[in-house]
């Protein structure tokens, strides 16, 4: 009889790995969506990382000096310097 239990619990171990390898947590279909999931984060990191940058220089420029205030105020406000006509013109 024992030499019918041991085939049999290899039997089942194999399968048990067998099916780990399919169904379970580290399955290739599970990796390969955490790979997806990992490289869009790391696409998403890249672009924060753009925008960081560029605020930084805006805050930097911001604390340089008042040229950056005014144009801020010019583009974002519609702000206009005493005497200074303001002429928009919009595209047809």
């Amino acid at each position: 009889m024992s030499n019918r239990v041991v085939p049999a619990v290899l039997i089942v171990l194999l399968v048990i790995v067998h099916a780990q390898l399919w169904v379970g947590r580290g399955s290739l279909p599970n990796v390969t969506s955490l790979q997806r999931k990992v490289d869009s984060q790391l696409a998403a990191n890249t672009q924060a990382k753009l925008t960081n940058d560029q605020l930084s220089s805006e805050v930097e420029d911001l604390k340089a000096g008042l040229g950056m205030v005014e144009e801020k105020a010019r583009m974002e406000l519609g702000m206009v310097k005493p005497n200074e006509i303001f002429v928009q013109v919009t595209p047809r």
